[in-house]
């Protein structure tokens, strides 16, 4: 991911109705991290081009404390390329940089509200466990889901 990527990113995280505003705000907070710098703020951001144009984008990062464990932070495609493959390529792209890096278990967390059910077939498709609902996490009525895969 560029700077010049940023803009891009940002009106598909503005035009992605599942997040709120705060959701959006935190989301550029790491990305801004990942620009002023890229090795030491933690996060690996990958970004999918479709035909020259910005589709979306992964942010991934190794959960502190922990060995060979890794956190999917954020994804998101931008609505119309939903469901023709840039998730995927996304989060195999990765996959494969989380396993190079020696990582073992990739988790990501999301919400277990109904309009998030897409995202959550999409982990389970892609051989992710869910592992845990905390019953009203984010607030109430809105679960927090983990999944997880083995990877090393």
């Amino acid at each position: 991911m560029s700077a010049a990527d940023k803009p891009h990113i940002m009106r598909i995280l503005h035009n992605t109705p599942e997040f709120k505003p705060i959701e959006v705000e935190i989301a550029k907070e790491l990305i801004d991290a990942y620009l002023e710098d890229p090795i030491g703020s933690g996060y690996f951001t990958l970004v999918a081009e479709v035909e020259g144009e910005i589709e979306g984008y992964i942010c991934y990062g190794p959960t502190p404390l922990t060995e060979g464990t890794w956190d999917v932070y954020w994804m998101a495609v931008r609505r119309r390329e939903q469901g023709r493959g840039v998730g995927t390529h996304l989060l195999n792209a990765a996959e494969t940089d989380i396993k190079q890096r020696h990582g073992r278990l990739i988790l990501i967390e999301t919400s277990g509200k109904l309009n998030y059910e897409r995202a959550q077939r999409f982990y389970a498709a892609r051989s992710y466990d869910m592992i845990s609902r905390i019953a009203d996490f984010y607030e109430p009525g809105d679960d927090k889901l983990t999944y997880l895969k083995r990877v090393g």
